[in-house]
């Protein structure tokens, strides 16, 4: 009997190490850079960049740093966020998410606006503060709080700057003083400032948010200088030889954390890369176990690199539910998911019965200062299935609505229905890459609902589409390289978006009543 207790006991103990061993990178998957995380007791938040979509800055919370549910958006109001000409390399840069005293504050950059300025909430997933504007210029702000002063650094000039702040009001207590340039990379940035067994630790990035990026990391006796660079440095790159092949590139930018049990992390952006060299999904969330013993440098994964099957002890496990393949519009909210280009016009959107109506107005998907009237969602996924199902109504010749695969006002795939006349309509596949626009095909259909799909795998995108009840037919396919990083710029990934638009301002009526998104 006690040889099957002690047998029990095993499998049971056997069992629960192994729920916390191990975990894929990315843990968010998609469009989601520059993360900044904190802890507050057991619960972990997280924050991205946004650029030139509203909401912005998505806040995420995990109990485990390896599964992350997004909970809300921090700047969700006009008055908080203005974003009058965003393109992709516009809008909101890096944030920074800090906790102290019972307040989260987030810190970050509207390059499109006047700046760096923080907003605060005693509850991250409800209302933040409208935005306090801060003098110290630069990008990549964060926050360190030591008893009761709040210190700012960001980098002005190519150089880490620092300077005392009230975090409240925004005033500057102190002048900007500058800390380190970094190990010779360019675009030193991304600084974050950690106190441990007595030391001041900078963390910064440097190389550009390309294949070159790395982490690098200096430390000093006195928060203002000066810093001494780790002889190992950088502590987290993918650009040496030994990491060629590896799927993830880029890695940089990163935020460390503290966990409950000890432990030590860091979050980080990394690219995959797809068709080659190649990478269309954007800068994602990473993560990796730290070794930091005292007074002693931090060590990032044993070796300074990451992999997509990251074999270690995590903390105790917690997934959350999957979310649903279909998202029906029958309500009047959106899920924090969805997202805007620039600042939305609101009358041009309405919920009903039969789905969410969207008015087509003359500023399309090429246009990038009146946004177009559209809904967006990331593509996380490299291989991945949407769609959807709608009507356009009230439309003159030319009107259309459908979907889109967007990287940037220049560079995107549509597959949409037109209207051709007052009984005829047709599904139009076309597509936007810099100066060439072209129409690839044009099916007639008659009038009513259509189903248009489209799924993507690493070297195409392909195009499908349904009438009524009957199956789906292939339409063409499309080079996914066309949309990549690497071809169009900018410092977004892709998009798949809904949207109506109307040359002559008829102000049609696009009913979608679904939107199917499931990866693989």
């Amino acid at each position: 009997m006690r040889k099957i207790i002690l047998l029990l006991g095993l499998v049971l103990g056997i069992n629960s190490f192994s729920q916390n061993v191990g975990y894929k990178n990315p843990v968010i998957s998609g469009f989601y850079p520059d993360p900044s995380v904190c802890r507050v007791g057991d619960d972990f938040y997280l924050v991205n960049s946004s650029f030139q979509f509203f909401p912005g800055v998505p806040i995420f919370h995990s109990k485990d740093l390896v599964h992350w549910e997004q909970i809300g958006n921090v700047l969700n109001r006009p008055s908080q966020l203005y974003l009058k000409d965003a393109a992709s390399w516009a809008g909101i840069y890096a944030p920074t998410i800090r906790y102290h005293k019972g307040t989260f504050y987030m810190i970050t950059t509207n390059c499109s606006d006047k700046g760096n300025f923080i907003v605060h909430t005693t509850d991250p997933s409800a209302s933040w503060s409208d935005p306090i504007w801060l003098k110290q210029g630069g990008i990549d702000p964060s926050l360190y709080f030591e008893d009761e002063k709040c210190y700012l650094v960001s980098n002005p000039s190519d150089c880490i700057y620092l300077s005392e702040i009230n975090p409240k009001t925004g005033e500057q207590l102190s002048e900007s003083k500058a800390l380190w340039t970094g190990t010779g990379g360019r675009y030193p940035e991304a600084p974050h400032i950690y106190k441990k067994d007595g030391w001041y630790y900078l963390l910064i990035s440097e190389g550009g948010t390309e294949m070159g990026h790395k982490v690098t990391i200096a430390r000093s006796k006195n928060i203002d200088g000066p810093y001494t660079p780790n002889p190992s440095n950088p502590i987290l790159t993918h650009i040496d030889q030994q990491a060629q092949s590896n799927p993830i590139q880029g890695t940089g930018h990163a935020d460390l954390v503290q966990a409950q049990d000890g432990s030590w992390w860091m979050v980080f952006l990394a690219f995959r890369q797809q068709s080659g060299a190649h990478h269309l999904l954007g800068r994602e969330t990473f993560l990796a176990p730290v070794s930091w013993e005292k007074n002693a440098w931090p060590v990032v994964n044993g070796n300074g690199m990451v992999h997509v099957d990251m074999n270690v002890p995590t903390l105790p496990q917690q997934p959350y539910a999957l979310k649903p393949i279909r998202t029906v519009f029958d309500g009047a909210t959106l899920g924090h998911e969805w997202m805007y280009l620039r600042n939305p016009i609101a009358e041009n959107y309405k919920f009903t019965k039969k789905g969410i109506q969207m008015h087509g107005t003359s500023s399309n998907l090429d246009s990038w200062t009146t946004p177009p009237t559209g809904l967006f969602r990331r593509q996380q996924h490299i291989q991945f299935t949407s769609g959807t199902c709608l009507e356009l109504e009230k439309g003159k010749p030319g009107d259309e609505a459908g979907l889109t695969l967007y990287r940037e006002f220049h560079s995107h795939y549509d597959l949409f229905v037109r209207q051709e006349s007052d009984k005829q309509q047709a599904v139009v596949l076309r597509y936007q890459l810099g100066e060439l626009k072209h129409i690839e095909k044009v099916i007639p259909i008659p009038c009513g609902k259509v189903k248009l799909q489209i799924s993507g795998e690493a070297d195409n995108y392909i195009f499908r589409y349904a009438v009524e009840d009957n199956p789906f037919v292939e339409i063409d396919k499309m080079n996914t390289k066309y949309l990549s990083t690497e071809t169009v710029g900018g410092f977004t990934g892709m998009v798949i978006g809904m949207y109506a638009t109307s040359p002559t301002d008829s102000k049609n009526t696009a009913t979608f009543e679904y939107f199917d998104y499931k990866g693989k």
